[in-house]
This record gives C-alpha cells, sequence and structure tokens, in this order.
C-alpha cells in the first residue's frame, strides 16, 4: 500500500481524526473518548466525541502557540516534526495534569473528580470547570513541565 492509498483508507476508516494521536499512540496519556485502530502496520486513533474533538483541537492550539519559545519559532503553521509534536502533545498534557494535580490533592485516588489517569477528555473537562475555559489556563506553569519533557533520542540501527 503506497502512502496515497493509506492516506485515503485512514480518512475513510477515521472520520473524527484524534489530534493527540501522537501521544496517546506514545503511550503516555490515554483518552475514554478515543478508540484504536490498525490500518496496514500502523496504529491509528480516532474520536467517538465531536465536541470532545474540537476541545482537544483548541487545547492542541494553545499549546502550540504557547510553546512556540520553546521550539524557537516565531509561528507554528502545518505540521511540526514528530519530535516536537511528541513534546507539545505529551509535555502539555503532563503539564495539564500538573496544574489540575495542585488544585486536587487526592492526585492518585479513585475518586471521578480527581485526575487520577492522564484521560485528556477528563483533564480538560476538569480544566474548564476550574479555569472556565481553556484561554485561562495558567500556561506558563504548563510551558515549565513541557520544557522538561524529554522525548526519546533517536537510536542508530546496527548493521
Amino acid at each position: 500500500m503506497d502512502e496515497k492509498e493509506y492516506r485515503s483508507a485512514y480518512d475513510t476508516i477515521n472520520p473524527i481524526r484524534c489530534v493527540f494521536e501522537k501521544a496517546i499512540n506514545s503511550r503516555v496519556c490515554n483518552c475514554s473518548r478515543a478508540t484504536r485502530f490498525n490500518l496496514a502496520d500502523r496504529e491509528g486513533v480516532s474520536c467517538e466525541d465531536n465536541a470532545a474533538q474540537k476541545a482537544c483541537v483548541s487545547l492542541l492550539g494553545l499549546l502550540r502557540d504557547n510553546g512556540r519559545f520553546l521550539l524557537q519559532q516565531t509561528a507554528i503553521d502545518g505540521q511540526l516534526p514528530h519530535n516536537a509534536e511528541i513534546k507539545i502533545q505529551n509535555g502539555g498534557i503532563q503539564g495539564l495534569l500538573s496544574v489540575l494535580s495542585e488544585s486536587y490533592p487526592e492526585h492518585g485516588s479513585t475518586d471521578n473528580d480527581s485526575p487520577s489517569e492522564q484521560d485528556i477528555a477528563t483533564l480538560i473537562s476538569l480544566a474548564v470547570q476550574q479555569y472556565e475555559s481553556l484561554e485561562q489556563l495558567p500556561y506558563s506553569d504548563i510551558m515549565q513541565v513541557m520544557s522538561a519533557f524529554k522525548t526519546r533520542r533517536k537510536t542508530r540501527r546496527k548493521s
């Protein structure tokens, strides 16, 4: 299957694309609204909820906009290199979890109101409850965690 055929099949199978697909596929976080699927030899993630997907798109846009200085970019238009996108997505979710955990000291409990797992949909819902909108999140605190997030180093293959 060539790349053009793959993209066409991917778009057919996955009508609501998960914008945090890279984070979910890296197994750092998960989402209760996500469904995994396999196409050819690749794994994809789709979203089951239009409203949740719109919230994720908004959050990712804000994380990318606030993370421009980390990536040394004046503007982020279009796709980022894989490692940069991983840093934005995984570091951003960990940063969001960090700022919410300060408000929910029972972190790690099974209470439904605490961010006990890195469920993206739950974290976004809690963030909106606490800060009234995604725009009002403490992005300076989130960026500190994002900045500290380490991506895997590229490994060399032995011949």
